[in-house]
């Protein structure tokens, strides 16, 4: 085994030499898996919100005290919607994230502008809460209500931490991750973690990737036609693919890909609308996300 040992098989910095991009990466590649927190906050004016923070964790039972981290935009010192939400009301829903739901999460990260529902456009279902505003995601496994207590700014610059101290009112649980003694199983919990770039951890099976949502805006799950999105074989890892192109593939495409296609021609002369969607989630599962598209359109 080849061990770590002498100065001259290491780099070293000092974090102020470094951009605050390079040290972000260096930061979140070696500090993982790192839970997620999808934080359900809610404006003044009663918009919904919903994004997804991987600098979280459990900080304390007796009182239960969750805390995540909205860091300022890097490129412009900016705030997101969702600390500007939890200072303005003190409250938030944290949902867990497990493998079922990851793909919209991804997509729900997408930066839409002042008032859009990502809850519509990741294809998410907003779930009442009972002791606060924010609504709860009902496909998360686990939905914390929090009151914030506190919020700590760690600076002012590009990339600084503001930390969302959450103190939890109520918890709901999904009776299908429960064992036979009423807690949680871990394999039935099936959670995802970030890592470093693109790269996410599912607790139990190990490591895949999720490439990050377009620096465009994504279509949304609303966006697409509800031929498809009514579909009983796509999933809503399958749909949050789908969603996160920047525009629909043209007629002309369309036309140009079965043309070229002879097994597409077969399958469609099938008419069996089933078997075309399994069609379309093999090339999702080989990341082929406009082949996909391709093919549920020409039906």
């Amino acid at each position: 085994m080849y061990l770590y040992t002498t100065m001259t098989d290491m780099i070293s910095f000092l974090p102020e030499e470094l951009t605050t991009p390079k040290l972000h990466g260096y930061l979140l590649g070696a500090v993982g898996p790192r839970p997620i927190a999808f934080a359900s906050t809610i404006d003044t004016n009663g918009n919904p919100n919903l994004s997804p923070f991987s600098f979280f964790n459990v900080f304390s039972a007796n009182p239960p005290i969750l805390i995540f981290s909205p860091a300022l935009r890097v490129r412009n010192k900016t705030t997101k919607h969702t600390l500007e939400n939890v200072l303005a009301t003190k409250e938030v829903v944290i949902n867990i994230v497990n493998y079922d739901i990851v793909q919209q999460m991804s997509l729900s990260s997408t930066e839409y502008g002042e008032g859009i529902n990502e809850f519509k456009k990741a294809g998410l279902t907003m779930l009442k809460s009972d002791k606060v505003t924010p609504y709860r995601v009902a496909e998360s496994p686990v939905q914390f209500e929090c009151k914030v207590t506190k919020v700590e700014a760690l600076g002012e610059d590009g990339g600084a931490g503001n930390l969302v101290f959450s103190e939890v009112v109520k918890i709901h649980i999904h009776n299908s991750i429960l064992d036979e003694k009423g807690s949680i199983d871990q394999h039935k919990i099936d959670q995802v973690a970030r890592m470093g770039g693109n790269w996410y951890s599912r607790a139990n099976l190990g490591m895949f990737e999720v490439p990050k949502p377009l620096s465009s805006l994504g279509i949304g799950i609303d966006q697409i036609p509800e031929r498809i999105r009514i579909s009983k074989i796509l999933t809503g890892n399958d749909l949050g693919m789908l969603g996160n192109v920047e525009q629909i593939p043209t007629n002309d495409e369309v036309a140009n890909f079965v043309s070229s296609q002879i097994e597409i021609r077969t399958l469609l002369s099938g008419g069996e609308r089933d078997q075309i969607e399994l069609k379309a989630q093999e090339y999702l599962k080989n990341n082929d996300v406009l082949s996909a598209w391709k093919v549920l359109l020409a039906h």
